[in-house]
């Protein structure tokens, strides 16, 4: 129970600090995550809300990646389980069983899909001071793969287009 307060704490300080970037100005970027063992990066014009997963609906002969649809402020969202899907779509095993206490993100309603993105934990907001370099996305990395960033600590980052992923034919076909 502990942990399920401590989230809804940092959900309720990224929602604070996400608004304060959109009216101050503030140079944040990216909200960062933890997928599959991985450090991704999502841009925030491309990200939409953070919630708990909770009350999950199966969705019968679906994909494996997809877990199935929530309701989210009275509208259904398909939930994608980001880690399987990259996995899938890469050819590669996921490094690193989910969390407990998984949240999702949506995606912004500017991308005009009600889909929410499940994600093994969140990691708070960055902008370009918190990296000590950038590099293309490997040469054969799915399109929807932006720029790797590599901190001062020396983590690797890998910043996710969610307005790529979204459009792209295998994230649009939900069905086996």
């Amino acid at each position: 129970m502990a942990n399920r307060e401590a989230l809804r704490e940092l959900q309720s300080r990224l929602a604070s600090r996400l608004q304060a970037a959109r009216t101050e100005g503030m140079s944040v970027a990216w909200l960062a995550l933890r997928v599959g063992g991985k450090n991704l990066l999502f841009p925030l014009g491309q990200s939409g809300e953070i919630f708990p997963l909770a009350n999950l609906q199966p969705v019968p002969y679906a994909r494996d990646w997809f877990r199935g649809v929530i309701n989210i402020r009275g509208g259904l969202y398909g939930v994608v389980d980001l880690a399987a899907f990259i996995a899938s779509d890469t050819g590669t095993v996921r490094a690193e069983p989910p969390s407990q206490d998984l949240s999702v993100v949506t995606l912004n309603l500017a991308l005009e899909v009600n889909c929410a993105l499940q994600v093994d934990g969140l990691l708070g907001l960055r902008g370009g001071d918190a990296f000590a370099s950038s590099s293309p996305a490997d040469p054969g990395a799915p399109a929807y793969y932006g720029n790797q960033f590599i901190d001062s600590a020396g983590e690797q980052w890998q910043e996710i287009d969610l307005r790529i992923l979204s459009q792209t034919p295998q994230f649009l076909s939900i069905s086996a």
